[in-house]
């Protein structure tokens, strides 16, 4: 069979911290369209049609086995999340023709030999592309902290750290549809504008024009903070501690102001957990696949009923894979960050 185009983005070396476009490259390739016979039985060839830029997509030291997940290898294709479809495939449960999400390459077409992330796309009426975020890894996140973890009713008061991001963006609009108040903060004044007019929060801040953010929650959250959606850490954990009410639940889905750091922030108030009895659990959200199902059955009946608003960030073609990550990094994206390869 003859050999096709199969542009790749690769990794130009090990790297730490926040990736840059200098930190990847673009190469052309070739790769024949058909599985080579003494492929496995867990392999599938596919081509890729979405590629996600996310948060966890870090450089990480050669030694630093800290890592959930490392998607840079020197002169390797970057690794991370996509919405695919299947052309070839060994593998029992996916077939020619099938729409699947899961960990890919950033390449236009990529053979995998570990298919254990692949989950199948069974409905199509809506955006192929929100299988990176709102149907995907980010919405199961969302999803699972909120309910399985922070164990909401009707009425908390909740507050969502980098609530723009499409973790943040999706637990303030599943806490407003259980009738809960909802206060975030991000980075911009056009975030937090959107955050109010778009995806219905009470209130939102600008992180960064707060001086005291002991005294910002104070002025949002007068009778305190039921829940702490906490994807930031440092000071905004300490603050939040302060101001948690008794009893409240703190849901650690990430740290990102801690992750460049050479030595991680203290926080100095953590007596407030006695104190208050505050419950702070952390979680990842390989634990809560095996609920994918419930969260479909709760998540596609809001979307089509226009109960919940979803805001991508599209770059076009895979050369603009690079830029997209790092200004998905730089809080550049004006959504979902998203690299459209090509339609279905």
């Amino acid at each position: 069979m003859a050999q096709v185009r199969n542009k790749q983005i690769l990794a130009s070396g090990y790297i730490t911290g926040n990736p840059k476009q200098t930190d990847m490259y673009l190469k052309n390739s070739t790769i024949t369209l058909q599985l080579p016979l003494h492929a496995s039985s867990e392999t599938v060839l596919v081509k890729n049609l979405v590629l996600s830029c996310d948060p966890y997509m870090r450089g990480t030291k050669r030694t630093d086995r800290n890592s959930l997940f490392n998607s840079f290898s020197p002169d390797s294709p970057i690794v991370g999340y996509g919405v695919c479809k299947v052309l070839d495939s060994k593998h029992p449960d996916f077939q020619k023709g099938d729409l699947v999400w899961g960990i890919t390459k950033w390449e236009e077409y990529s053979i995998i030999t570990k298919t254990d992330s692949f989950i199948k796309i069974e409905h199509t009426d809506v955006p192929l592309s929100y299988y990176n975020g709102l149907l995907g890894m980010p919405g199961m996140t969302a999803y699972a902290g909120f309910y399985e973890v922070g164990f909401p009713k009707k009425g908390d008061y909740v507050f969502i750290s980098s609530a723009f991001g499409a973790v943040g963006q999706l637990v303030g609009q599943l806490a407003k549809l259980l009738g809960c108040y909802v206060v975030g903060s991000a980075g911009s004044k056009y975030k937090v504008d959107i955050l109010k007019s778009k995806f219905g929060f009470d209130e939102a801040f600008n992180y960064k024009e707060e001086q005291d953010l002991d005294a910002t929650l104070k002025k949002y959250f007068p009778n305190g903070i039921d829940i702490y959606f906490d994807n930031v850490g440092g000071d905004m954990l300490e603050a939040a501690l302060v101001n948690m009410r008794r009893l409240g639940r703190i849901v650690v889905a990430g740290m990102i102001s801690q992750y460049e750091l050479d030595e991680p922030q203290g926080i100095k108030n953590l007596v407030n957990i006695v104190y208050k009895q505050i419950k702070v659990d952390a979680f990842t959200v390989y634990d809560y696949y095996h609920l994918y199902p419930k969260f479909l059955d709760t998540i596609l009946p809001y979307i089509r009923e226009g109960k919940i608003t979803y805001v991508e960030d599209i770059a076009n073609g895979i050369e603009s894979g690079p830029a997209a990550l790092e200004a998905m990094f730089t809080g550049k994206s004006s959504g979902k960050q998203v690299v459209l390869l090509a339609h279905e």
